[in-house]
């Protein structure tokens, strides 16, 4: 799963805090008036009902910091949590299974016990999370509110979308896919819920796409190739809703599709893959003639040169097969690139060594 999260364009208001504070030249410390780990000080008296809404356990999708809901291995919130006996440190069932001594504190583990009432909380605050949205009424209104206690709930998606695959990817990348699974679930529940209220804006196209994708690669990470494609295929129908002329769009779409001609290869259907594996060539294509000038855009269409013929290699269509081979050699061959693109250069060479590694397979000796 590649770690970016669908929703960096989104344009946030800044965050102050998670700016780093810079000392004065010349100012000592000691003249720095003291300040409330909890934020309760004599400066900060500001109407409650004209800020935005923040975490109270840090827990945001401007920065990224552990908290006392999160799980020590996989640094995001914890999944099915389970309890280490008997030194009763808690991690996500997944990770603390790979274990036979407690990586806090070093004791055996004897045994683990599920944590129902502390998943339980985290379940609540996840669904709590980013939902509150204040709303602007007049005093009087306000104390009147203030005294019936109520709360009004309101989908803030964009940041509750945020968190919730900033907590996936950190779980994806521990290996604890059905932590991520679950959260990209419902994020995707939230993202469709927004869709149903505003309609299927440019956007929200994108951030469900990227979302679904991710599922999908949480479902191919643990065999279930049916759900995989199911994903892909409905994520590629959102992402082909968008404009063609975005680059970071058109390499999702690209390699969504690619994605499903992977699985349809493996489960030995050749005409299916080669289909998925057509229609990403053709995406790259497209993408190359919006952006002659990106570097990346012409790999990618050497790359899906290479899975096109490959497959008709498979399926006995050796001249077709060879002509894609040599196009993506000549693509490769004549693609000039600045010496900082040290990463581009390694994957050109790797692609044009696979290709001429396919060429010489049926030279004649």
């Amino acid at each position: 799963m590649t770690p970016v999260c669908p929703f960096v364009k989104a344009s946030r208001p800044e965050d102050a805090s998670s700016r780093k504070h810079q000392k004065e030249p010349g100012a000592d410390s000691a003249s720095i008036p003291p300040k409330c780990p909890f934020g309760y000080d004599s400066q900060s008296q500001t109407d409650p009902g004209s800020v935005s809404p923040k975490c109270p356990l840090g827990y945001d999708s401007q920065t990224f910091k552990l908290g006392p809901l999160s799980c020590m291995l996989c640094q995001a919130l914890l999944f099915d949590c389970t309890k280490c006996v008997p030194c009763s440190h808690v991690f996500c069932k997944a990770c603390i299974l790979r274990f036979t001594d407690c990586p806090l504190c070093g004791a055996d583990i004897e045994s683990t016990e599920a944590n129902s009432n502390l998943q339980s909380t985290v379940d609540r605050f996840i669904e709590g999370h980013g939902r509150i949205k204040r709303s602007h009424v007049e005093n009087a209104d306000r104390e009147e509110l203030s005294e019936k206690k109520t709360v009004i709930y309101e989908d803030v998606s964009l940041e509750r979308g945020d968190f919730l695959v900033q907590q996936a990817m950190r779980a994806f990348r521990a290996q604890n896919v059905a932590s991520a699974k679950s959260r990209l679930t419902l994020c995707a529940e939230d993202i469709r819920d927004q869709v149903a209220k505003m309609g299927s804006t440019s956007e929200l196209c994108s951030q469900l796409g990227a979302v679904l994708g991710m599922l999908g690669d949480c479902c191919r990470a643990i065999g279930d190739a049916a759900s995989a494609v199911t994903y892909f295929e409905e994520s590629v129908g959102f992402l082909q809703k968008l404009p063609a002329d975005d680059v970071e769009i058109t390499h999702t779409l690209s390699v969504s599709l690619n994605k499903i001609g992977d699985l349809k290869y493996y489960d030995g259907d050749l005409q299916a893959a080669r289909s998925y594996y057509e229609r990403s060539l053709n995406v790259r294509r497209d993408a190359a003639k919006h952006s002659p000038d990106v570097p990346s855009q012409i790999l990618d269409v050497a790359v899906s040169l290479a899975k096109v013929a490959d497959v008709d290699r498979s399926l006995g269509n050796e001249d077709i097969a060879i002509q894609g081979f040599q196009e993506g050699i000549k693509l490769l061959e004549s693609l000039a690139l600045k010496s900082e693109d040290i990463g581009l250069e390694q994957r050109r060479q790797s692609v044009l060594e696979f290709l001429q590694n396919q060429l010489a397979e049926k030279e004649p000796k």
